[in-house]
């Protein structure tokens, strides 16, 4: 099947899950992937911090300017049976019936860094429709979620006034890939302060270029100066060595993923149960015959 040609979300739908599944030629339809330079914009952020409702009023907002709009949105999978309940999609139902709107929800399928491991394919798949813009949700896990710096050609951080000191915050991985801050639930107490805390942090570090901006999502406020700053950000001649870093980091997951093709996570399993058993067991000395 020819992907270039997707002009339906049922065959989009049908194709991503073929490769979600690794079903029939799916290997053939991804390297048939054709160049797109529909923008990819990642919303990530600590839990809380309302970044569905500030992506629904987002939706809102390109919806009624008639764009064509595809959601990818990353719910938690449990550790045990990999299921997840996919309560994003649940808070975006108001706009299923919607003809410019495609949403894709995805467990997490243990992946620590806030994706699923089948993220990238999925976004690939979906570049070869139409869109205007593709919106990336993850799962808000917090500082490891750092997996959508190499997703993303714009990444969206959003906090809260109560997220804590800002010094410590930009110690953190998540707060190293942010091309736009955003401040979320503006309107309560202490959020200009944050908003000056954050300002002189990325001053410090030479990153004030970096926007931040106040919003309260429930009310729609700050959106359009938000699609602005993503409009600014993706249309940065600067970004030439983060769009490469970006093909970096996903040669590698790909390289990574094929080396680790085929290997039984069902028989790991089974020989940790046995060596566990024992009184010696180290798991560094266990994973040498692996390495």
């Amino acid at each position: 099947m020819n992907v270039t040609r997707i002009t339906d979300f049922k065959t989009l739908a049908r194709i991503i899950s073929l490769v979600e599944n690794e079903a029939g030629n799916f290997e053939e339809t991804l390297r048939n992937l054709q160049p797109s330079e529909i923008p990819v914009i990642g919303f990530t952020g600590p839990p809380g911090a309302g970044k569905s409702t500030l992506l629904n009023a987002v939706v809102n907002v390109l919806l009624a300017q008639g764009k064509k709009i595809g959601l990818v949105l990353v719910d938690p999978s449990s550790p045990f049976n990999l299921g997840a309940i996919l309560g994003d999609r649940l808070r975006l139902s108001g706009h299923f019936n919607n003809p410019n709107l495609f949403i894709r929800s995805v467990a997490s399928r243990g992946s620590l860094g806030g994706l699923s491991d089948k993220i990238m394919e999925v976004v690939e798949v979906m570049r070869a429709y139409p869109f205007d813009y593709i919106f990336v949700e993850t799962v808000g896990v917090g500082q490891s979620e750092v997996e959508i710096a190499g997703l993303a050609d714009t990444t969206v951080v959003v906090l809260v006034p109560e997220a804590g000191d800002s010094v410590q915050a930009m110690k953190a991985g998540l707060m190293e890939i942010a091309d736009v801050f955003v401040i979320n639930k503006a309107d309560r107490a202490d959020a200009e302060a944050l908003v000056n805390s954050l300002q002189h942090q990325l001053h410090i570090n030479g990153r004030e270029d970096i926007p931040v901006l106040k919003t309260v999502a429930v009310e729609a406020k700050g959106v359009t100066e938000l699609m602005e700053a993503i409009a600014n950000r993706s249309n940065n001649a600067k970004n030439y060595e983060r769009k490469l870093m970006l093909l970096t980091e996903k040669a590698l997951r790909i390289i990574a993923k094929n080396r680790m093709k085929g290997f039984d996570r069902a028989a790991l399993k089974q020989e940790l149960n046995e060596k566990l058993q024992g009184s010696d067991f180290n798991l560094y000395d266990f994973v040498q015959r692996y390495l």
